[in-house]
């Protein structure tokens, strides 16, 4: 049973959440509870649905992007089968308040939703559609920002990219006004054109577009070498400029120290764009950024997950653990710590909490080292970290099948919010409505 019963009365969607509690040992958590209750639920209909970035808003409640592919169950105002993005906003009290579909045809997935300084939303993530929502296709798939009203009405969207797969996944507000996207290019296919300059070289880059409040490009630019370079993260910084995360296997043009295979990959930028430094943080084997945040104090903490056991890795529990590092505004080194027991276990969200430290969300496939339980495979993952990265407490949520979690949110009232994707129906998941389900949990 739950701590407190959740019920959703929205007629409009006509459903009802199922919600389950479980708990798991804190660890080294001095003055904390010795566990940790989460009010789990499951949406969506019979096809494909996962949530993949949650915020906290200005009303107390909290915003949920992802994407959907079903037209019935939990999911209302759906076309066709294909892929739209999917938003859904709750109050304080976890209460849905509205849920939105955008989207053309064809496949379109949300991946990164901010509430904008009108009240509003911007939403990023890429199409491959050029109708309904969509206005433009500039190739196979393009970002594509969409902007809301507070009410979740759509105000304008826009795409951006080439003839080639471009991939959006992540955006801020700047401090003008505008916004900053960036994602992947297909550089190749761009034909140098996602360069302001015209530079070409290969493979799929970091690519960071600054917008206006209207979403025309102001600059374009692009960063890479000849192989793989995935960025998912960005911050804005003091200065005005960028720091962008990811990661990377190129070893040449813009990547001046690879270490290993993959690694966490740091580019800083200047206002407009210009490279200013870019450094690699990791050991011999697979290392990838995923999230970034500024912290109190001026610095950064950058959240990925490690295969290594070397070099700027001090230790490694296992095939994979979460890793976290904290760089200064020039990207030198404070400190590094890993996270996570004998399997794999990685970061996808970094979030900074009121009292300084931090909430990571990924998955766990351990029950060992720093994690207590595995219901099976994979397992969403809430992580509380302290300010200097050292653990406090820990939840894993799932059940037999695979199930992960995107993204993390700390509530006003302190509340904590996780989403991710769930195809189990067992142990912590008491209902699978279709393949995979949005997963969704609360910590009090």
């Amino acid at each position: 049973m739950c701590l407190k019963k959740i019920v959703f009365l929205c007629v409009a969607l006509g459903f009802i959440m199922s919600c389950s509690k479980d708990s798991d040992i804190v660890k080294g958590a001095p003055n904390t509870v010795s566990e940790i209750f989460a009010e789990v639920t499951t949406i969506g209909g019979s096809k494909n649905e996962s949530g993949q970035s949650v915020i906290s808003t200005s009303d107390g409640g909290y915003a949920i992007l992802g994407f959907t592919q079903s037209m019935d169950g939990d999911v209302i105002g759906k076309q066709n089968e294909s892929y739209d993005y999917w938003v859904l906003k709750f109050n304080a009290n976890s209460e849905l308040q509205w849920q939105k579909t955008f989207g053309g045809s064809n496949g379109d997935k949300g991946f990164d939703i901010i509430q904008t300084q009108d009240g509003g939303y911007a939403l990023i993530g890429s199409s491959f559609s050029n109708d309904q929502d969509v206005s433009v296709n500039n190739g196979a798939e393009d970002f594509w920002f969409v902007k809301l009203e507070a009410s979740g009405a759509l105000s304008w969207e826009q795409s951006y990219g080439y003839s080639g797969v471009d991939s959006g996944l992540s955006v801020i507000e700047t401090t003008d006004g505008g916004y900053f996207i960036t994602g992947v290019l297909d550089v190749s296919a761009s034909g140098g054109e996602g360069n302001s300059k015209g530079i070409q070289h290969a493979g799929g880059d970091f690519w960071g577009l600054k917008l206006n409040a209207s979403g025309v490009v102001e600059w374009r630019k692009y960063y890479g070498g000849f192989f793989t370079d995935t960025p998912y993260g960005v911050v804005q910084t003091d200065d005005n400029g960028f720091i962008l995360v990811g990661s990377s296997d190129s070893a040449d043009t813009d990547i001046s120290n690879n270490i290993g295979d993959y690694d966490f990959w740091v580019v800083k930028i200047s206002e407009t764009g210009v490279l200013e430094w870019e450094k690699s943080y990791g050991g011999t084997e697979i290392d990838e950024a995923r999230a970034i945040v500024k912290t109190p104090d001026g610095n950064y903490v950058i959240a990925g997950d490690t295969r290594s056991f070397n070099t700027d890795v001090s230790s490694n529990n296992g095939l994979a653990d979460l890793w976290l590092i904290k760089i200064t505004p020039n990207g030198n080194l404070l400190w590094e710590n890993t996270l996570g027991g004998g399997s794999f276990d990685v970061a996808r969200d970094i979030k900074n909490t009121e009292d300084g430290g931090f909430l990571l969300a990924g998955s766990s496939r351990s029950s060992d080292g720093d994690i207590t339980q595995n219901n099976g495979q994979n397992d969403a993952l809430v992580v509380k970290v302290n300010s200097q990265g050292q653990l406090q407490w820990h939840k894993t949520v799932g059940g037999n099948n695979i199930d992960f979690a995107y993204g993390v949110a700390e509530l006003n009232n302190k509340t904590i919010i996780v989403v991710g994707e769930s195809s189990s129906s067992d142990q912590d998941i008491n209902e699978n409505k279709g393949f995979t389900d949005l997963l969704h949990f609360k910590i009090d």
